[in-house]
């Protein structure tokens, strides 16, 4: 009997030390910086805006821009000092886009070729506008699954399609839409031509200057 005392003693110290240990391993509302990776309703959310509001007579209130890692929504949220959260663990790992059949993306490892796995339009989202074939990206892991792909953030494309530039409205500025090799639209300066090749910000979906005439 005195020895299943003690190794119930043993198992509520134990317990008690996970539990602790836990606890310094817990985001506090104030510490969700910009960049921060955490885990909220059991999803990865990556903080991108955090603003600390100190008011007379009411608690303080951390003003934060998140956004989900595995949808891509991002919106805006109060948290509270009774907020805690678990750190989210994200991997990443280099790989080549094949093509896209459908709704289907396939990729492979890029040490192994012949390793080839999909991912579905909607945990691509956007990003599909700037993919193309035999370009680098990374996955996006979570809890040992891809959730999404990271592009870099400028990438070259090909125009394919553009109007032709009206003589002497390239002085003046001004935009219009051309086509790239991806078949996105892309708002670009009127001197672009067809056959240029264009730096874009993937993250905005901007034309960021010409590589080439």
């Amino acid at each position: 009997m005195r020895g299943f005392v003690i190794y119930l003693i043993l198992c509520y110290k134990y317990e008690a030390r996970k539990e602790e240990g836990e606890r310094k391993l817990m985001i506090s509302y104030n510490e969700l910086k910009p960049g921060t990776l955490f885990i909220l309703d059991g999803q990865p959310y990556e903080v991108l805006e955090f603003d600390f509001l100190r008011m007379q007579q009411r608690k303080p209130v951390a003003q934060t821009k998140i956004k989900n890692l595995i949808t891509g929504k991002v919106l805006n949220r109060n948290f509270q000092n009774s907020d805690n959260f678990k750190e989210a663990e994200i991997d990443y790992k280099k790989v080549k886009f094949l093509y896209n059949h459908r709704d289907k993306f396939v990729f492979c490892e890029m040490e192994n070729p012949s390793v080839r796995f999909e991912l579905p339009e909607e945990s691509i989202g956007e990003q599909k506008r700037f993919l193309k074939p035999d370009s680098s990206v990374e996955v996006v892991m979570f809890e040992s699954k891809i959730i999404n792909i990271d592009l870099p953030i400028k990438m070259e494309f090909k125009v394919i399609e553009a109007p032709p530039s009206i003589k002497g409205n390239t002085a003046q500025g001004g935009n219009k839409a051309v086509k790239i090799e991806t078949g996105a639209m892309i708002n670009a300066p009127l001197f672009i031509e067809e056959g240029d090749v264009i730096r874009i910000n993937t993250q905005t979906g901007e034309y960021t200057e010409r590589a080439n005439k």
